[in-house]
């Protein structure tokens, strides 16, 4: 298996690292299947709260509205575009995970009816020149951990995960409140 990300998301794990500090921080990774056992992550949540210098608990609140938005972005198509794991950062160790880690992602796969059938978990640090380490292990259902190649590369013109830049505009009539105030002094 084969994970890459775009540069836009390195840089987003890089600002996300360096205003926490050695706190460690987290979110959920949602990406798109490209190919067999090829994934492009597309997008990422970041959760600043619920860390400590080592440890991170997720808390799935925060991500809720992230995933109803990437979804609606992706239409829907479950098939193609959908939650692909976790990540959390390691600021003051290895960028390698955990023994906690490694049950906790393995109980997200294995528990439930709506468990996924796959999970990747992302562990990022910036080492001492403000540069990104990670690693990617893909977990499954009654499998061993395996850890997995990530790489770099950009995203496709024809991208339909980037989400719509904010659409601003102007109010045409600036005086429009004093037409209608009726209790506003006349002059």
């Amino acid at each position: 298996m084969i994970v890459t990300l775009p540069p836009d998301l390195i840089a987003k794990f890089e600002k996300a690292l360096s205003r926490a500090g050695t706190r460690e921080i987290g979110g959920v990774l949602v990406g798109e299947h490209v190919a067999d056992e090829e994934f492009r992550v597309v997008d990422l949540s970041v959760q600043h709260s619920g860390g400590t210098d080592s440890c991170f608990v997720r808390h799935p609140e925060k991500h809720r509205r992230f995933m109803r938005r990437f979804f609606r972005r992706t239409g829907t198509d479950y098939a193609r575009f959908n939650y692909l794991g976790e990540w959390h950062s390691h600021p003051l160790y290895l960028a390698v995970p955990s023994a906690t880690d490694l049950t906790q992602m393995q109980l997200i796969v294995e528990e439930g009816a709506n468990a996924p059938l796959f999970a990747v978990l992302l562990i990022v640090r910036l080492d001492g020149s403000e540069r990104i380490e990670l690693s990617a292990t893909a977990f499954a259902p009654g499998s061993v951990p395996i850890q997995i190649e990530i790489g770099i590369q950009p995203r496709p013109d024809d991208d339909p995960t980037i989400p719509a830049p904010w659409i601003t505009w102007r109010w045409s009539r600036p005086d429009w409140w004093r037409k209608k105030d009726v209790n506003r002094r006349k002059d």
